[in-house]
């Protein structure tokens, strides 16, 4: 691809770009270091810098992505990992990109932007990950649940459970797994994500900040955005308290906890369904290219 083909961004428009991404992503970032630095600990917003473990400072570095092109004074850019400066443009250094990986990226999104979403699990794979343990033995043992043991049993007893996400079924007690009804490894991945799953949707998130520099920095936030919001709606849904925190939980042990989980988890496969769309056609318009062209 040579600096012609890629979109043009002059040097005024970028540094707002930039500025407004860093501005976005210091509404989720500030709270979380000021937490950090005093040693509090957020049983939702956490996850989203534990599990998913980009760095704040990567999360909030801003950049165009695969296809565009900045003009003007880039050369602080040369210092940016993934990127190159060349007859005053910076644009994404195609060498550092690991096709293999982006390869297997894609064959997942498309697998699953393929398949019905499956809307009836309920959410009961944080119950699953609880089930016939002691109250100390749990993952997130400094917040009380809201249940006993013996009622987060009968929610997990009531019907099979459908968790289809290796992630989350990899984290179910020994005595939850066998009551699934699919065993979910991860070589079988690709064969059983599906579009309702909101783990799936919270890992667009991970997919796009594995295939950096491809995906662009704006992308990359809104699906940090929409796997923030699904974690929230994920612990909300769980056996956990969290009132304390300020998160009201959506009581999937009763038939309109389990109305509301659906229509909450309607809105996120939708979104998830417009991002995952998204992230399929820039890699497929960066393989395209690649492919006949060399970097110019």
């Amino acid at each position: 691809m040579t600096t012609l083909d890629r979109h043009l961004i002059e040097e005024n428009t970028w540094r707002i770009l930039r500025r407004n991404h860093q501005e976005r992503i210091d509404a989720w970032i500030v709270p979380h270091l000021d937490r950090r630095r005093l040693g509090i600990a957020h049983p939702v917003q956490d996850f989203m810098f534990d599990y998913y473990n980009l760095s704040p400072a990567k999360l909030r570095r801003w950049h165009p992505g695969w296809g565009f092109a900045l003009c003007g004074d880039v050369a602080e850019w040369s210092d940016v990992r993934g990127y190159q400066v060349n007859n005053k443009h910076a644009y994404v250094d195609e060498s550092t990109i690991n096709y293999a990986l982006v390869h297997d990226i894609l064959h997942l999104l498309e697998r699953t932007q393929q398949r019905p979403a499956a809307l009836g699990c309920f959410g009961r794979h944080e119950w699953a990950m609880v089930y016939q343990l002691n109250p100390g033995e749990v993952r997130h043992s400094a917040r009380p649940l809201r249940l006993p043991p013996a009622q987060i049993a009968e929610v997990v007893e009531s019907s099979p459970l459908r968790c289809t996400h290796f992630d989350a079924f990899r984290f179910f007690t020994q005595s939850a797994k066998p009551l699934n009804s699919v065993s979910p490894t991860r070589a079988t991945q690709a064969d059983l994500e599906q579009p309702g799953c909101l783990h799936a949707a919270m890992d667009l998130y991970k997919w796009a900040y594995r295939i950096y520099p491809l995906v662009g920095a704006d992308l990359l936030a809104d699906c940090f955005e929409l796997a923030h919001h699904t974690r929230t709606i994920d612990m909300r849904a769980s056996p956990y308290d969290l009132t304390e925190a300020g998160y009201l939980p959506i009581t999937i042990e009763t038939p309109s906890g389990r109305a509301e989980y659906v229509v909450h988890q309607r809105e996120i496969s939708e979104r998830a369904q417009r991002l995952r769309s998204e992230l399929i056609s820039v890699i497929h318009r960066a393989t395209d290219a690649t492919s006949s062209c060399t970097p110019g």
